[in-house]
């Protein structure tokens, strides 16, 4: 028992070994046993005028190695589909060569073929280690911390509410806020950044996101199935398998095509001996020359790599594409629509105007009115508390006597024994407030701001003035749009005057007011009828529906759970400019692939038409058909760089 507990114990970590080494090659297995054909048809090369037998066997190691991969997809996708493919016209064309005798060109066809899926494998491969890296930030394990005592345990067991310690060089393990604590964060892997972010207390902090110099302690406050980053890597793995119209289209069309060069290669077998008065040698040598050279190998290859490259560049970029249907479709954007609030706006009020009747001090008014609104849960109150906390940060908030909530219209409440109100104009007076500082109310609400008034029993003692400020990148964001030839629109439920001063500061080529989430569906079908192709941003779930009408929705990562999941097009910072990027990766790689196409069409034509004339022989056709397919398979990789 003993004895068998050792051996066991010894082999483990042999086994372990060797699983490490295979897992290690097992990407690179089409690759090398590409190479290896090639060792054996050098061999064969060599051997050829020395022993026929043994050239032969060397070429038919050549086959079966190099061509095993190829030869293997081929017959279960004809099986599975009940339809020929390009694999199998190469399988034919090898077998073909090799039974008139040209076994070096047979096996040449197969070596070229095997390195041009190898390269194709190489794509794939590369696109996803993009997720396994992004898979690797995320850590295992977090130090949660239970009143006052640590606890080193896995993600999986961390819980919403939950406090963790994360130290200086820690990856975050999962989305919280800081409670306690003070750092620098490199966001890098969320938003493609490369500059840190400074964070405190109540900043929110992301999974896979790494603590530069300062220890914080964080409440969690997702699952970590429900992060930001568990959402990317679901979101890319997802694109990965979604294949665009062009895509499908040639797929489509390869099984017709391979049908129609098959039927030709076959008469070639016979017309051109009786026709033309060809050899029957000559005549089956130019047939198998056809089948080579007519296989659509580049064009079937021309989108699916440059496809999966642009993908891969957009996650590492900080733009999630849910397929690369969505991609295609942004190439063709005439016109995109944006909501107002969280998108072209922080989402957040802030003060920008504090005016008083001259009898109280700014400070005093907002220590009253901060003590007021501290009790309330409104946005507007909220932000007026904020404000007065970062300004003021040694004031201290009087407790009231009494708060009343008069819904809809502000609050009312005794401090010291005076009684205060706050809120809208209707509430301390319409007409009191019009005149108020001569009537500054209205030449605020003219710029977009939202006004609150300050009232106590001798009048109006002052006015405060908010407003959704834009984010700093919106008005670059959208010049760089407009530089690609996109008109811009903003879609919010404001009144004409908040719209309209928004859209003249965020510098939007057109506004529409008012809009309700319904509203915003029925715009956007007036803008697609006017446009053609119109996309849609939004970070919020009354944007859901526009986001689902427009061909292309697109979300705010900080955005909520239904606009991410809606949307087809995920930006995983709240940060506009990516957008232009999108436009310009997806416009380029449409190019790409029409480059491919039309390159790949000619070298078919080119070769077809020179087997013909007879002036092709098939070491040059087997050089061109598989040259061309590696060259455009090498032309759509230039999108993981660009």
């Amino acid at each position: 028992m003993s004895s068998h507990a050792k051996t066991m114990s010894v082999s483990e970590p042999a086994e372990t070994s060797s699983h490490t080494y295979l897992d290690k090659i097992k990407p690179h297995a089409e690759l090398i046993a590409a190479l290896i054909s090639g060792v054996f048809i050098l061999m064969g090369w060599l051997t050829a005028n020395d022993s026929s037998s043994l050239s032969i066997t060397f070429y038919l190691l050549a086959f079966v190695i190099g061509g095993f991969a190829k030869a293997k997809e081929g017959i279960e996708e004809t099986i599975e589909n009940r339809e020929l493919n390009v694999e199998m016209l190469m399988v034919f064309a090898a077998i073909g060569s090799a039974i008139i005798g040209y076994w070096t060109e047979g096996a040449i066809l197969i070596f070229i073929f095997a390195i041009s899926g190898a390269l194709e494998t190489y794509t794939l491969n590369k696109s996803q280690r993009e997720i396994s890296s992004l898979m690797d930030l995320q850590p295992e394990e977090a130090l949660r911390v239970t009143k006052g005592v640590e606890e080193l345990v896995h993600v999986s067991e961390l819980s919403i509410g939950d406090h963790i310690l994360i130290k200086p060089g820690e990856r975050v393990p999962s989305d919280g806020l800081i409670i306690k604590g003070a750092t620098t964060i490199d966001e890098a892997a969320i938003s493609g950044e490369s500059l840190p972010v400074s964070k405190s207390v109540e900043n929110e902090v992301f999974a896979g996101t790494v603590n530069l110099n300062g220890a914080i302690t964080v409440e969690i406050t997702k699952p970590s199935s429900e992060t930001l980053f568990q959402k990317i890597i679901d979101l890319v793995h997802s694109a990965q398998s979604e294949k665009s119209p062009s895509q499908l289209f040639i797929e489509k069309f390869e099984g017709t095509y391979v049908k129609i060069v098959l039927a030709v290669v076959l008469l070639m077998m016979f017309l051109p001996h009786y026709l033309l008065g060809w050899s029957w040698t000559e005549t089956f040598y130019r047939a198998m020359v056809l089948l080579v050279v007519a296989s659509p190998c580049a064009l079937v290859a021309s989108i699916m790599p440059a496809t999966l490259s642009a993908i891969s560049n957009g996650a590492r970029s900080g733009i999630l594409f849910k397929g690369g249907m969505h991609l295609e479709n942004l190439s063709n954007l005439q016109a995109i629509a944006f909501d107002k609030t969280g998108t072209l706006t922080k989402g957040n009020p802030q003060v920008t105007d504090v005016i008083t009747d001259g009898t109280i001090s700014e400070r005093d008014v907002l220590g009253i009115t901060a003590a007021i609104e501290n009790q309330s849960n409104h946005p507007l109150a909220q932000a007026i508390v904020k404000h007065t906390k970062r300004i003021e940060p040694d004031l201290h908030l009087l407790e009231p006597q009494s708060v009343e909530d008069v819904s809809g219209w502000g609050l009312k409440a005794v401090i010291d024994g005076k009684e205060w109100k706050v809120g809208k104009a209707e509430f301390v007076g319409i007409d009191k407030a019009a005149e108020f500082a001569g009537g500054k109310a209205e030449q605020l609400a003219s710029e977009g701001k939202t006004t609150v008034f300050v009232a106590n029993e001798n009048g109006i003692a002052a006015l405060i003035a908010l407003k959704d400020v834009i984010r700093e990148e919106t008005k670059q964001a959208l010049k760089s749009l407009r530089t690609e030839g996109l008109f811009t629109i903003m879609l919010t439920g404001d009144s004409d005057d908040t719209a309209k001063a928004i859209a003249s500061e965020a510098d939007v080529d057109h506004f529409i007011a008012k809009c309700l989430p319904e509203t915003k569906v029925t715009e956007l079908k007036k803008l697609t009828d006017q446009y053609g192709t119109v996309a849609m941003v939004g970070d919020g779930i009354n944007d859901a529906p526009a986001l689902a009408t427009a061909d292309v929705g697109i979300a705010m990562g900080e955005g909520t759970d239904v606009a991410l999941e809606t949307a087809d097009i995920v930006l995983m910072k709240n940060d506009l400019n990516r957008i232009a990027d999108a436009v310009r990766l997806s416009r380029k790689m449409q190019r790409i692939v029409k480059q491919n196409i039309i390159f790949s069409l000619s070298v078919i034509f080119v070769l077809i038409a020179s087997n013909f004339l007879q002036i092709l022989d098939l070491p040059l056709g087997v050089i061109g058909h598989e040259g061309s397919t590696i060259l455009v398979i090498l032309n759509g990789l230039r999108l993981l760089r660009s």
